[in-house]
């Protein structure tokens, strides 16, 4: 329950998080996110992270006007853990823009995944072709998942899973009674948008698998890159900020370190109208993305105010 009186934080839990996700107000959230970064509005420094021998401990506030002030503390260590958890596991804390007041805790594996396919989601609506039909998801994790349940909710979509590990592919398209399950090169030679949601430190999908007129959103790849140097130089290249380029991982993106930042565009930039996205139909659209802290911001705002609307969570004097 929340506190009526304003004092107090709230705090929620993993389920109460992923309950206060509802996609579509989380896709509103975040496309105003990333037309704010590419306007310049946001307040978000390169993410910084400590590294122990097994992985990173990540740290990324932010502020956005209209959305409000976070700071997301996160792991990320390989391998999931115990009890369905993924590789990123941490928290949320979301303030009061105007008097600082911590406002709410909240789970920050719940948020990332959700955050992360809505803006791979949101980039695909503005860049794929609009006759896009077929779908590919690369990945069985737990960013796979949620950007199948994105696709789920979608009218006219024909989804495969790519994979390595055929029975996990079965096992996520079983959980969604959606889609099939195939080869990770056979998915994407066949598919119109490919999304990319992965932790390998290699290579998952090659230019030569590609179909003319493609679209690809890559989130993965952590710690290596999920597509070849081939598809940088024969796509067009969108990014949530510049710095995709410019930043040395974990900040920036591992594909596109030896990129131009003159040639990666905005994808804020496509969705308020200022670039004209997608210029033909056999042209091949790329969306990078390495997380940014206005994302998070957005997501937690819908998880707070979704939250005090449901009344879930408890309150706690921090």
């Amino acid at each position: 329950m929340t506190d009526p009186g304003g004092s107090g934080a709230l705090v929620l839990d993993r389920d109460q998080t992923r309950a206060a996700l509802p996609p579509d107000a989380v896709l509103a959230a975040v496309r105003t996110a990333l037309v704010a970064i590419s306007r310049g509005d946001v307040s978000a420094p390169p993410r910084v992270a400590a590294r122990s021998a097994h992985g990173l401990l990540g740290a990324m506030p932010g502020y956005v006007p209209e959305l409000g002030l976070s700071a997301k503390l996160v792991s990320v260590f390989g391998g999931g853990g115990a009890g369905n958890h993924g590789a990123h596991r941490g928290i949320v804390a979301h303030f009061d823009a105007e008097s600082g007041r911590l406002l709410a805790v909240m789970d920050a594996e719940a948020i990332t995944a959700v955050r992360t396919a809505a803006t791979a989601t949101a980039a695909m609506l503005a860049l794929a072709r609009p006759d896009a039909a077929r779908f590919a998801v690369i990945g069985t994790g737990t960013q796979a998942r949620a950007q199948i349940a994105f696709l789920a909710s979608m009218k006219s979509v024909e989804l495969v899973v790519g994979a390595r590990d055929l029975v996990k592919g079965e096992r996520l398209v079983a959980e969604f009674d959606f889609g099939s399950v195939s080869s990770i090169e056979a998915a994407v030679r066949t598919a119109d948008v490919v999304f990319c949601c992965t932790s390998s430190r290699q290579p998952v999908v090659r230019r030569e698998w590609l179909a003319e007129g493609a679209h690809l959103s890559s989130v993965g790849g952590s710690d290596g890159p999920e597509f070849d140097a081939a598809t940088l130089r024969s796509s067009s290249l969108f990014v949530e900020w510049r710095g995709a380029v410019t930043e040395p991982p974990p900040a920036g993106a591992w594909e596109l370190q030896d990129a131009d930042s003159g040639e990666a565009d905005l994808i804020g930039a496509v969705l308020d109208g200022r670039h004209s996205g997608r210029r033909s139909p056999t042209e091949l659209t790329v969306f990078k993305s390495t997380g940014h802290a206005a994302l998070d911001v957005a997501a937690a705002s819908v998880v707070y105010e979704e939250a005090r609307r449901r009344g879930l969570g408890i309150t706690v004097n921090l």
